[in-house]
């Protein structure tokens, strides 16, 4: 009688040190997947600026109120003011666009519906090469992964 009890807590112990090891293994497979998609969204919109379609490029961040910008001194709440912003420093008459690359990215989960980005932003023009540093919240919607946070910075020329 002994025995069997003993075998029957052992095989409940290895069980549950399964179960413990596949949600693991599971958990680790959606924030690889999740990071890939993010990375994606990151890679559409480099692709998008570097052909000079700002609407595309936009299409990363997330179209409402909620979204904010910051860079410099300067806040700007909502998709349409943040599209303003980059229309007037980067398609105006006499601004150019340049060639985006994105580069030191880390990605990190923040569970399920959310990710921190951080890396370097780096433009190569005619005229000059601004860089910097940023900082992404994205988060996960109905129609995607979408940017609602976005803390930009630019070293000194």
């Amino acid at each position: 009688m002994k025995v069997r009890h003993i075998v029957l807590i052992v095989l409940i112990l290895l069980l549950g040190l399964s179960v413990v090891q596949l949600r693991r293994y599971l958990g680790d497979q959606v924030a690889t997947h999740h990071i890939e998609v993010v990375r994606k969204v990151l890679d559409e919109q480099v692709a998008a600026w570097n052909k000079g379609d700002l609407d595309a490029f936009m299409e990363g961040y997330r179209k409402g109120d909620e979204l904010r910008f910051y860079s410099g001194d300067d806040i700007q709440i909502g998709w349409q003011a943040t599209i303003e912003r980059y229309r007037k420093r980067y398609q105006a008459e006499g601004a150019e666009m340049g060639k985006l690359e994105f580069r030191e990215l880390s990605i990190e989960t923040l569970g399920t519906d959310a990710a921190l980005v951080r890396g370097r932003w780096h433009l190569t023009r005619t005229k000059d090469t601004p860089h910097g540093l940023f900082t992404l919240i994205v988060k996960r919607f109905p129609e995607g992964w979408r940017i609602v946070h976005d803390h930009t910075s630019a070293a000194p020329e």
